[in-house]
């Protein structure tokens, strides 16, 4: 079985703009009120992703690659960091999916999980 390794900018997947459009065009949880709304804006600011998102790592299995990473809520520094993770085909160059695998929203296409593909 593969492990997870240490992300580093010379071993994560190659994501672009028209990645991530696809991936909120096609996957409905991030059309609902907490995205579309003022939290999903602040949380897609630069200085939030910058600043919240820890260790990152990831494993290859073929032409997907799983990244996970741990995210600190936004407003509440001292809470436990939340666990991130998606899979991306590298080969067709798509997101297979990406949640949030501990906040209350994270069904629903919550802000972390937008944060972290920005």
């Amino acid at each position: 079985m593969e492990k997870f390794v240490k992300a580093t900018s010379n071993n994560l997947p190659r994501v672009d703009i028209f990645m991530v459009h696809e991936l909120l065009k096609r996957d409905n949880r991030f059309n609902s009120a907490e995205i579309a709304g003022v939290k999903a804006s602040s949380s897609t600011r630069e200085s939030y992703g910058d600043n919240a998102i820890g260790y990152v790592e990831l494993k290859r299995k073929g032409p997907l690659c799983t990244v996970k990473a741990r995210i600190c809520p936004e407003h509440k520094v001292r809470s436990k960091a939340y666990t991130i993770e998606t899979v991306i085909n590298e080969e067709e160059e798509t997101f297979i999916d990406v949640c949030c695998k501990d906040c209350a929203a994270g069904e629903g296409g919550c802000k972390h999980a937008l944060a972290f593909l920005m």
